[in-house]
């Protein structure tokens, strides 16, 4: 048995490496971090050119019906670059949503537009992954949303925002309905946007076709798999970089990489990081192939992939010394990403504990 890329995965990889190392430099990263940009247009331009937005669209309207495992591979290399783009709900969570619980006519509207890149998604679940905070959550009556949605993800500019209410239930909401207003959060990784949603009396649309509170648990599951993907590209980014500085910085007349202990320090980020590709890559081929382990698979792949990544992101910027700090070295974007993606739908905390009453050993919340 073969445990290990296809070589249609491995091209695929390469070619949304490739296209990123030109897309998505540091100084466009910067530029956008800086600028506050929503996300960087032209990078997302550049994946449409690859048809990143339609991977997971069925085929029938117009994606390419592609598994979690391809889009947890374009998902290592964004984090890799820390593209500023709107790939996890756009490309993942809302189709996944919109095709696993919409009627025949909101996949007829929506599909086709997210598979060109022609629309852009946003994601308002983080109540219904991580729990609501005081004040947050979205009750539906008749047609209408009302409450307050917080961290929803690509929400700012989206043409559509899929969001979860407090019972349960998933809907869709026009980007620009009239009673809905967004508030732009600011948090420690600019690459990415979160937005605040007060609902008052928003029209929605439900999705209830099929199972909807399975759709929602796998919308969940894929998110987080893809978090975990994003922090593995971001951790192996950051190991690189340690190393590279390692080989050229001299102390004492020596190369640091000379000495014992950064070797140590370097090793160590490797041997901690490194099983988790194959704990991702498994979350996301159970997310497909063994659905009765996707979500517990998930919250391991997220759990542990979120703690590894902090502590690679430490180490790589102890590596680099007080320059790791600094802004030249731009260290501290991958650092952050590393962080928010640590929070994001559930803390490993919190995750780790849905994990344990999976199999029951805690009480379920």
């Amino acid at each position: 048995m073969e445990f290990g890329l296809s070589e249609d995965q491995k091209l695929l990889q390469e070619s949304v490496r490739g296209t990123l190392e030109k897309a998505s430099p540091l100084e466009r990263v910067r530029k956008a971090a800086e600028a506050r940009e929503d996300f960087a247009e032209d990078v997302w331009a550049a994946l449409k050119d690859l048809g990143v937005p339609g991977m997971l669209v069925p085929e029938a309207h117009g994606g390419m019906g592609m598994a979690l495992l391809d889009a947890a591979l374009v998902a290592e290399m964004l984090g890799r670059y820390v593209a500023p783009v709107p790939f996890i709900a756009t490309a993942v969570m809302a189709p996944i949503a919109i095709a696993g619980a919409g009627s025949k006519a909101q996949q007829e509207a929506w599909l086709p537009r997210l598979a060109s890149g022609e629309a852009i998604a946003g994601v308002a679940i983080a109540e219904a992954a991580s729990g609501a905070r005081e004040g947050a959550g979205v009750t539906a009556s008749g047609g209408k949303l009302s409450g307050k949605s917080l961290f929803a993800l690509d929400a700012a500019k989206a043409d559509v925002i899929v969001v979860a209410d407090k019972a349960g239930g998933l809907h869709l909401v026009k980007g620009d309905a009239r009673g809905l207003t967004k508030v732009a959060l600011t948090s420690i990784d600019l690459t990415r946007t979160l937005t605040e949603l007060q609902f008052d009396n928003v029209d929605a649309e439900a999705l209830s076709t099929g199972d909807s509170d399975a759709t929602r648990r796998r919308v969940v599951d894929a998110g987080r798999v893809m978090l975990a993907a994003d922090t593995l590209g971001a951790g192996w980014a950051m190991i690189d970089k340690a190393v590279e500085y390692a080989g050229e910085r001299k102390q004492f007349g020596r190369v640091i990489a000379s000495f014992q202990a950064v070797k140590h320090l370097c090793a160590e980020m490797a041997a901690e990081l490194e099983p988790c590709r194959s704990l991702v890559w498994y979350a996301a081929h159970a997310f497909d192939a063994m659905p009765e382990e996707a979500s517990l698979m998930a919250a391991h792949a997220k759990a542990h992939t979120a703690e590894t990544g902090r502590f690679v992101a430490r180490t790589a910027t102890e590596v680099h010394g007080g320059m790791g700090f600094t802004d030249l070295l731009g260290l501290h974007y991958w650092f952050k990403r590393i962080g928010l993606d640590r929070q994001l739908l559930g803390s490993p905390e919190r995750v780790r504990h849905e994990a344990a009453a999976m199999q029951g050993w805690v009480a379920a919340d």
